[in-house]
């Protein structure tokens, strides 16, 4: 029974430690692919954007014709990517898009 106890116990700690040693990624914001900006085509309505990308992270309400999509990862507790993509409308129309990528800490 002792051998029993011995044994549960060193399984329960190799689990716990292989648990903690995981790290995990955190992804913040609005998920931006490629292949979501590839379907963007100027020109194209508030609603037929919104429905390719989601709803915008940022909006202002001083320029309602701007909007931010905003997105960072983690990774084992380090900043390692962030995208800031800005899509401009003019009369409920896609008329200019810009893309950057930010420096982490920014």
């Amino acid at each position: 029974m002792q051998k029993l106890l011995i044994y549960i116990s060193l399984c329960a700690s190799l689990l716990f430690a292989g648990c903690s040693a995981h790290k995990l990624e955190i992804q913040q914001g609005n998920i931006v692919t490629p292949e979501m900006v590839e379907k963007l085509k100027v020109g194209m309505t508030t609603n037929q954007v919104r429905f390719v990308m989601g709803s915008p992270q940022l909006t202002d309400p001083f320029h309602s014709n701007r909007w931010d999509y905003l997105y960072s990862l983690k990774q084992d507790g380090k900043q390692t990517k962030q995208k800031h993509l800005i899509l401009f409308f003019e009369q409920d129309k896609l008329s200019r898009i810009e893309e950057g990528e930010l420096k982490p800490g920014n």
